[in-house]
């Protein structure tokens, strides 16, 4: 046996919990393809053959087929991703980020974001399939969506427009982000 291989005895705490399903939503296996069904829309994703999605009627219970490190990696990343999913077409994910710097901001346009970030142009950022923009002030927005990977990366991808600097802090961070700050340079 490999030493990658090596079968420790182990059950995977979060892989054994059941997904609750809550009321009005539908979840459906087809093969490897998992679909959820929900009042703020509808995702689908594809699954490891190994796994076994076992959907009931009030829950989703997910198992492996063996003890290998594979398998047990791959048994709590899959309920995580399946309880997701739920709670994505139920409640929604959401990225709050703000704007710091004199004279930068953002505001809604159609199909996007317009940022004013002190370069000499003004950047768009189209929205994406799936993911929604709301602007509570020039410098405050949310990036929405049923995705939780989606809205992640794209958060990620404004962030990345403008990352904020270590001097001044200006830039585009998360709410709640801590910047290190560093010393200027000093008169001798």
């Amino acid at each position: 046996m490999d030493k990658k291989e090596e079968v420790i005895p182990s059950v995977s705490r979060i892989g054994k919990k059941p997904i609750p399903i809550p009321q009005g939503v539908k979840v459906k296996v087809e093969d490897r393809r998992l679909s959820v069904d929900g009042p703020k829309g509808q995702c689908s994703k594809e699954f490891p053959a190994d796994m076994r999605i076992t959907v009931g009627d009030k829950e989703v219970e997910v198992g492996r087929p063996s003890d290998s490190i594979r398998h047990r990696s791959l048994h709590g990343l899959t309920r995580t991703l399946i309880a997701n999913m739920v709670a994505g077409v139920t409640k929604g994910f959401d990225k709050e980020l703000e704007i710091v710097g004199v004279g930068y901001r953002v505001e809604a346009k159609k199909g996007g974001l317009n940022f004013q970030l002190g370069f000499s142009h003004p950047i768009f950022f189209e929205s994406p399939e799936g993911i929604e923009f709301e602007v509570s002030n020039p410098t405050l927005f949310k990036v929405k969506g049923i995705d939780k990977e989606l809205v992640g990366r794209v958060a990620d991808r404004i962030r990345k427009l403008r990352p904020p600097e270590p001097y001044k802090g200006k830039g585009i961070r998360y709410r709640g982000e801590y910047v290190r700050r560093k010393a200027g340079k000093t008169a001798i």
